[in-house]
């Protein structure tokens, strides 16, 4: 028991050395960017709290039955979501309602989920966490476990000088890792700053995505974060009105948080239920099968005309949107030295 408990001091140790040699800012906004969303002041980034919340983040600790973790659902090599399944599964092979969304670019967000259910980030993981076809869990359930475990009292004293875990600074300390999931170094990110250019394809396509994209896709996160009905015929048996279900009122049927392009190359099934596997099915959608309702939103009211060169040329573009700085960020990554002593 002394020497795991040494192993586990030895091995904290050493990550918060690689931290302190690392020399860069915790969290900075990219050239040209808005200002973030979120107040740090209420939660002041750390070198320890983002260790912390990365731990949790791919502990399954935080389910149930220690089956499922938040990297279940949201891989770092896709982008921070799931890619072998159209909808999130959970504890006791259950299906969830939604395709879990890609995590990145979170300061900059007011509401979460698809429908908006969560107006702050430290608030977030609760919803997972508790959902039944999710993680099923309770957060005090969760503070037990945390509270039971050697790792996490060191864990906690080293973040919070307090090794007694509680639900507010577990909340904060996932927070503090999904803040740091900033991607914005992109081939699109080069040419913007001066560093590369685009080819004569991903130069047309970049023409068209600003024609008939970027009202919604706005850059540089490429989402305006908004809630739109983007002309998606209901699925029959998931029957998901969206931000109706939320705000109850009928102007807001299969309105869905628009979602970032970023990295969309590697966070496909896409839309709020993965029905479309493929870019090529998504840009069908909004050339042929957009459904008019009256609450369609404004910018599809006019088809949408793209010729078969086009599209590929606008699908040359969107690829220019994809970070691998960001999808192989050791930062990121699986703490393995970590949970494997525990």
């Amino acid at each position: 028991m002394r020497k795991s408990k040494l192993l586990i001091l030895f091995l904290l140790g050493m990550f918060f050395l690689a931290f302190q040699v690392v020399e860069r800012a915790l969290f900075s906004v990219p050239k040209n960017w808005p200002k973030p969303a979120y107040d740090f002041k209420k939660n002041p980034l750390s070198k320890e709290k983002i260790l912390l919340g990365r731990v949790l983040f791919y502990d399954p600790i935080l389910s149930q039955d220690n089956s499922i973790s938040c990297a279940s659902c949201h891989s770092v090599y896709t982008a921070f979501t799931h890619v072998d399944h159209n909808l999130s599964h959970g504890i006791n092979d259950r299906i969830g309602t939604r395709n879990s969304p890609a995590l990145m670019n979170l300061a900059w967000h007011k509401n979460f989920m698809w429908d908006g259910a969560i107006n702050h980030l430290d608030m977030q993981a609760l919803a997972p966490i508790s959902h039944p076809d999710e993680m099923g869990e309770n957060i005090q359930q969760v503070v037990e476990k945390l509270n039971a475990s050697t790792l996490y009292k060191q864990l906690f004293f080293a973040a919070y000088q307090d090794s007694l875990a509680t639900g507010e600074n577990t909340l904060k300390a996932i927070s503090q890792f999904m803040l740091t999931l900033v991607s914005s170094n992109s081939k699109y990110d080069s040419v913007m700053r001066g560093t590369s250019k685009f080819t004569e394809q991903e130069k047309s396509g970049y023409v068209l995505f600003k024609k008939n994209c970027s009202a919604c896709h706005a850059e540089p996160l490429f989402t305006n974060l908004e809630f739109r009905n983007n002309g998606l015929p209901i699925d029959t048996n998931l029957k998901d009105f969206g931000r109706m279900r939320i705000t109850q009122n009928a102007s807001d049927s299969l309105k869905f948080k628009v979602p970032t392009l970023r990295n969309l190359e590697f966070s496909y099934p896409y839309m709020h239920d993965g029905r479309f596997k493929k870019l090529k099915d998504v840009l069908y959608h909004y050339t042929h099968l957009v459904q008019t309702e009256p609450n369609l939103d404004k910018e599809l009211k006019t088809p949408i005309q793209l010729d078969s060169k086009q599209q590929t040329d606008l699908t040359a573009f969107l690829l220019t949107l994809t970070d691998k700085s960001f999808l192989f960020n050791k930062d990121f990554a699986y703490p393995r030295e970590i949970l494997k002593s525990n």
